[in-house]
Formats: structure tokens, C-alpha cells, sequence
């Protein structure tokens, strides 16, 4: 076989390993990371999936970060209770249904619309961030995002008005310049001059923790 053809045979099954992980496992999350779905310098390479452990978990990484998707039990709340519908729905019967990720909702009597997949691949934003978890939500046991997923407050995790749900975002510290990209699978911040909520854990990682909100920037890494 000539070199050519080894890189060749090299790249297709690189770019098949992610289908065989996710067809050789017993998986009840709806989103694929796969190639196509990067839209800026990060590429799909064998390191993005790292696998998939037991049943609705996936994991994988991106730009050096891991994300553990875990679909939440539909008997959690909500973390942000004040949702009052999503597209029409009650908020719950709605992720069932998986119409969350540009769908409208209400929260307080207001419509939010969220942008387009389109609008969001060029989203680049300057604002002040917030952080949520254990402390500020009180919860035990874990609360349901409001793209159905299981909300870790040690995870790498935001919330946002308007972006599509799930996507992601590197969000950069303008104080610091210490930057990190997390998965954007909540609705809120609902507070004014607030753009974006993130984790707790994202919140040590970005040095602001103990301050409570930091002006950031913005951007999406991924669109998918």
C-alpha cells in the first residue's frame, strides 16, 4: 500500500471513530460532537470524543476542555424555575418533546427570542458574567437545565439568553485574560447588564469566584 493511500485510510478512520463509539454504546443523549460541527480553529481530531460512559453520559473534549453530558431525571426542577414556557410548552413538556434549542420562551410575562444558528456561528459579545451553583440555587441532588441536561456547578457550564442550546463559547476575562470555553445548556442571566451566567466551576477557572461577576468576552467555538 503507497503512503498516500495510508494517510488516506488514516484520516477516514479518524473521522470514523466517533460513529463506531456511539454505535457500539447504549447512549439516551440527542447531541453528536462530530465532525463539521467546529466553527472556528478547533478541529474534530481523534482526541475530541473520548468515549461514552454507561447509559446517558457522553464525554468528550474540546480545546483541551472535557464536558460530561448527563441528561436530568424529569422529577428535578428546573434551576430556573421562572421559565414559564418554551415554545408555547410547559417548559418540561417541551425538552421532552427536544424543542429547546431556538425555540421562544417566557420568562416574568417576557418573550426572549433566541437567535438563529446562523446569527450564533458570528456571536462575539462584550459584558458582564455572573456565576451560579450549590450556593446561590440551594439545590440538593442536582437541578435540570433548561436544555434538559443535569446541572453540575462544578462543571464547565452557562447559561444564556439568547444563544442556541447546546453550543459553546469561550468566554475570556477581560481582567485576567484567563480564558476557557464551556457548554452553554441554561436560560438566563435574567438580571440587567448581565449577559452571560456561568458555573461555579467555570468561575474558579476564570479567577472571579469570590468576586461574583467580571467583565468577559464572549465568543462561539462551536455551532453544533
Amino acid at each position: 500500500m503507497t503512503d498516500r493511500k495510508l494517510r488516506e485510510l488514516f484520516w477516514l478512520l479518524i473521522m470514523l471513530a466517533p460513529l463506531f463509539i456511539f454505535s457500539c454504546s447504549v447512549v439516551s443523549i440527542p447531541y453528536k460532537v462530530v465532525k463539521g460541527t467546529i466553527t472556528t480553529t478547533y478541529k474534530v481530531t481523534k482526541g475530541v470524543v473520548k468515549g461514552v460512559v454507561g447509559t446517558g453520559k457522553l464525554v468528550y473534549v474540546i480545546g483541551g476542555f472535557a464536558f460530561k453530558v448527563v441528561m436530568a431525571p424529569m422529577s428535578w426542577p428546573l434551576t430556573n424555575e421562572e421559565i414559564e414556557s418554551i415554545d408555547s410548552l410547559p417548559p418540561k413538556e417541551a425538552i421532552r418533546q427536544g424543542r429547546v434549542k431556538k425555540s421562544p420562551y417566557v420568562v416574568r410575562g417576557k418573550r426572549y427570542v433566541p437567535m438563529s444558528m446562523k446569527e450564533a456561528r458570528t456571536y462575539r459579545e462584550k459584558g458582564i458574567a455572573s456565576w451560579y451553583g450549590d450556593e446561590t440555587r440551594r439545590q440538593k441532588g442536582g437541578h435540570m437545565t433548561a436544555n434538559g441536561e443535569a446541572f453540575d456547578p462544578n462543571g464547565l457550564s452557562a447559561a444564556h439568553k439568547h444563544l442556541p442550546l447546546p453550543i459553546h463559547v469561550r468566554v475570556t476575562n477581560l481582567e485576567n485574560r484567563r480564558s476557557i470555553i464551556v457548554r452553554v445548556n441554561d436560560r438566563g442571566p435574567f438580571i440587567e447588564g448581565r449577559i452571560i451566567d456561568l458555573s461555579a466551576g467555570a468561575a474558579r477557572r476564570l479567577g472571579f469566584y469570590k468576586t461574583g461577576t467580571v467583565r468577559v468576552l464572549v465568543e462561539t467555538v462551536e455551532a453544533g
